[in-house]
């Protein structure tokens, strides 16, 4: 058995446990940051999408990704009518 500092973490028993229970916490984190960072930039979640149309309209064929893309442009950037900016 290791007795190194991993494999007193990630061994078992409890405190192997809690390392992994952090580590998937940690994991699961970063992907909402990431996937916060994208929408700020204006990138679409097409996995999101995915995700909604298998679980609400279950009988529709989803986008691809690149209508998908461009349908999400298009509600951002082409909805601007009767203003300058």
């Amino acid at each position: 058995m290791s007795t190194g500092l991993l494999g007193g973490l990630l061994g078992p028993g409890p405190a192997g446990e809690r390392a992994r229970a952090l580590g998937q916490d940690l994991g699961q984190a970063g992907r909402y940051l990431a996937q916060s960072f994208r929408l700020m930039v204006g990138v679409p979640d097409y996995g999101t999408y995915l995700k909604h149309m298998a679980a609400t309209h279950p009988d529709q064929a989803p986008m691809r990704y690149e209508d998908f893309f461009r349908e999400r442009q298009q509600a951002r950037y082409g909805a601007r009518t009767g203003r300058c900016c």
